[in-house]
């Protein structure tokens, strides 16, 4: 291998993962979110912000949820996490109040879309 591969190859090794992180946009739509979040009712708990009558107290309020470090206090705020406690948040914190409301995988991926919009 002559030198000028060797030095590129390695100049392009730092970047050959770039892009292989999930956005919001391969995780679901965040239009199809909002109106999940009105279907299955999560502004009943939650305040969310743009939703309308999601005016929820019971709950914490979803605005900025996107910025926040950890979900229900316990899980790194990743996508993929956020679709876990959507679906099944008793399976993550068997004490929570937020009640399995059966969301579909898609579903629980495009309310977690439109969640990563609110920062």
């Amino acid at each position: 291998m002559n030198a000028k591969v060797l030095v590129c190859l390695v100049l392009l090794l730092p970047v050959a993962g770039c892009g292989s992180e999930e956005t919001t946009s391969s995780l679901g739509d965040p239009v199809k979110g909002k109106a999940a979040i009105a279907e299955y009712g999560c502004g009943s708990c939650h305040a969310i912000p743009d939703v309308p009558g999601a005016n929820g107290r019971t709950g914490p309020t979803l605005e900025r949820i996107a910025k926040r470090t950890y979900l229900a206090g316990v899980l790194p705020n990743t996508p993929e996490d956020m679709v876990r406690w959507i679906r099944a948040p008793e399976t993550i914190d068997p004490r929570t109040a937020m009640p399995n409301m059966a969301v579909s995988v898609g579903d629980a991926r495009d309310i977690t879309a439109y969640l990563y919009t609110l920062k």
